[in-house]
């Protein structure tokens, strides 16, 4: 009767044991996944001067200030912005090759064709960027269609596969050094609003000044990506 009662309490042991071992495994018997840092997300405030940020380098700069304040170590951040004219620049050549995590670790693109779409099946089902994932670098989210602002409107200056414009027209109020001529063009954060469904290329602003950009539905914010 010892003896039974022995194996029982040793039995019940080895499983406390057991459960112990897998409850500190983060169940299932394997290590919880380490949250991937984030190197993605949309600038909760503009610079607040309309589409004049000084340039792709005082776009960046705005970008590397909000992801230092939110406790970001990542140090090489660009802002998503083409530009035209002599030495056109791309947007989508200057934010690394992903994939892309917002503050919440959500993966939002895994690399740069499936961010633009740039294969059929890539376009037609899309990347994961919508309203719900494309949030500031705190994590909050973005004000869209149906929210009062709607700032839904962000500054890209991109064709739909991420390029420069070759119309002759200015899309970067004049390369992001103006807040007067010009116009801009812009994406959907909440891939909402208007009959487009584009992140980077749904329509241009009414004007490049803070009045023209809320106008049309924006605030002059920005797509921040790391490439560190």
């Amino acid at each position: 009767m010892k003896n039974t009662r022995f194996v029982v309490g040793l039995l019940a042991l080895l499983i406390g044991m057991g459960s112990y071992t897998v409850f500190t495994q983060g169940g299932g018997g394997g290590q919880q996944a380490t949250p991937q840092p984030m190197n993605f997300f949309v600038a909760s405030t503009s610079k607040g001067d309309g589409a004049n940020y000084g340039g792709l380098a005082g776009g960046d700069a705005h970008c590397a200030m909000l992801a230092k304040a939110a406790g970001s170590t990542k140090t090489q951040w660009r802002a998503y912005l083409s530009t035209q004219g002599p030495g056109a620049v791309n947007a989508r050549d200057r934010i690394g090759n992903g994939p892309w995590y917002n503050a919440r670790g959500g993966m939002v693109a895994r690399n740069q064709s499936h961010l633009h779409g740039d294969t059929l099946d890539e376009a037609r089902i899309g990347n994961a960027l919508t309203k719900a994932n494309a949030v500031s670098e705190t994590g909050m989210p973005i004000n869209g269609v149906g929210d009062k602002p709607n700032e839904h409107d962000i500054l890209t200056g991109s064709t739909a596969d991420g390029r420069a414009f070759t119309d002759g027209m200015d899309h970067t109020c004049n390369n992001w050094t103006s807040n007067s001529t010009g116009t801009a063009q812009v994406g959907h954060h909440d891939r909402n609003g208007g009959g487009t469904t584009s992140w980077n290329s749904a329509h241009s602003s009414k004007g490049c000044s803070q009045m023209n950009l809320v106008g049309t539905g924006g605030a002059g914010k920005l797509y921040c990506f790391a490439v560190d």
